[in-house]
């Protein structure tokens, strides 16, 4: 079956002409095709492996595989996990067996292999193990849980990562020459159209087209105007600089609303970044650390309910994870605020860096070797356990710390519940530093 990915044809859609055929002209994934990069040096050698290109869609999968196809000395089949079944599989087996005979090695291209159930995946078990074929997949899914663990394990797995903004920039750019004439578009709208593809290519490169041909020729130049945008994709294009000050300012907005405990603005920042084109693992990781921050232990949940969030959006992404980060922004805007662990860290560690040097009471070290028990490391020690209240008035702190308290609960929400535990604490260990057990 001969190689036919790429043909090019004026008919075909843009982002189809445009696929690069080698990888100078391969846009993104410097983390993998950079010069002196793992895979880089299989292409570049030509000594290509099995293995499984796992990432989200438009960001550049087939293409590898079609610069594969065009760098090779094997015989190169592409075959689509949504129209084919175990027929066409047992086929090509027969044909990559032949192939194998004369001497000549077979790359099998199976595009979403995803797709394929368990008994199609295991039909390539065999061919996979005695080398008939080199497998490359391709797949939006996590490959842990969508190949089998038999034909996984004898694969290489490389993680492709959504384009960045100035990557999709420069396809664009390069897509108006593919387009031909004189064509007039400013940097915004293409910054936005870079937005709105959320890292996808193909996406991106589909919507330049639609709005190059939508739009109109003013004094002999075709002319892109943020107008034409908005009609193309149904949103306002939005002016949002993922780099620039305008990042920082929305998501202080975000921050500072939340902590404010005004969910209806807390949403609306989160919207406007998103709807904008803001990586949404970006929030994420901010309103993870917003939950340690400004609530703590004021709501012990808050923190496992952050975290979910990003995991959502690593799992399935924009726009099913909008509704998921919204979730946590407006459960951390309502419920109580305490930034006492906040609090207690930093003073801690402005003490950790004014004190670095002193040493760790002997009493808390531990002690591996006859060495170290001879010098008195674990000497005194007070194992919490062996008594009645699980609780000892052992120093913990270097002596010039002693007294020091970092940790300050406030009566906000459940931290009531910590800051009583607390006193009881202190309580208990100030009694028994005046009278220690015997």
């Amino acid at each position: 079956m001969a190689y036919s990915l790429f043909t090019n044809s004026i008919d075909e859609p843009l982002a189809a002409r445009m696929r690069p055929e080698s990888l100078e002209d391969f846009a993104g994934q410097e983390h993998l095709i950079a010069e002196g990069k793992i895979l880089r040096r299989i292409i570049d050698s030509d000594k290509i492996p099995s293995m499984i290109f796992w990432g989200p869609p438009g960001v550049g999968k087939t293409s590898l595989a079609g610069i594969i196809a065009k760098k090779t000395r094997a015989s190169f089949i592409n075959f689509s996990a949504v129209t084919s079944g175990i027929k066409e599989i047992r086929e090509i087996m027969k044909q990559s067996e032949a192939n194998r005979n004369f001497g000549e090695r077979t790359i099998l291209f199976i595009d979403e292999i995803h797709r394929f159930n368990k008994a199609q995946q295991d039909a390539f078990l065999p061919f996979v193990e005695k080398g008939s074929i080199i497998l490359i997949g391709a797949t939006t899914e996590n490959p842990s849980f969508e190949i089998n663990s038999a034909l996984l394990s004898r694969c290489k797995v490389f993680v492709l990562k959504p384009l960045s903004i100035n990557d999709i920039v420069k396809l664009l750019k390069r897509a108006l020459n593919f387009l031909g004439g004189t064509i007039s578009i400013t940097d915004d709208v293409l910054h936005s159209v870079a937005n709105f593809s959320n890292g996808d290519a193909r996406t991106a490169i589909s919507l330049i087209e639609m709005m190059h041909s939508n739009s109109e020729i003013i004094d002999g130049r075709i002319t892109i105007t943020s107008e034409i945008f908005e009609q193309c994709t149904s949103r306002k294009s939005l002016l949002y600089d993922k780099n620039g000050e305008e990042h920082y300012n929305l998501i202080s907005a975000l921050h500072k609303s939340m902590r404010n405990s005004d969910p209806d603005a807390a949403v609306y920042w989160l919207a406007r970044m998103l709807e904008a084109g803001e990586d949404p693992l970006y929030i994420a990781r901010r309103v993870v650390r917003f939950a340690s921050e400004d609530v703590g232990l004021s709501d012990p949940n808050a923190l496992s309910m952050a975290v979910a969030a990003y995991h959502a959006c690593h799992f399935i992404g924009m726009p099913e994870c909008s509704v998921n980060l919204a979730q946590a922004v407006i459960h951390l805007s309502i419920t109580p605020k305490s930034n006492s662990v906040y609090m207690a860290y930093n003073a801690a560690r402005d003490d950790a860096l004014k004190h670095s040097n002193e040493p760790v009471p002997l009493h808390i070290r531990n002690a591996p070797t006859s060495l170290m028990r001879e010098l008195n490391y674990g000497k005194g020690y007070q194992y919490a356990h062996d008594y009645d209240d699980k609780i000892t008035a052992m120093q913990c702190l270097p002596d010039s710390l002693i007294g020091r308290e970092y940790y300050v609960p406030t009566e906000q929400g459940s931290e009531s519940r910590y800051k009583n535990r607390l006193e009881q604490i202190k309580s208990w260990k100030a009694e028994h530093t005046k009278n220690p057990p015997p």
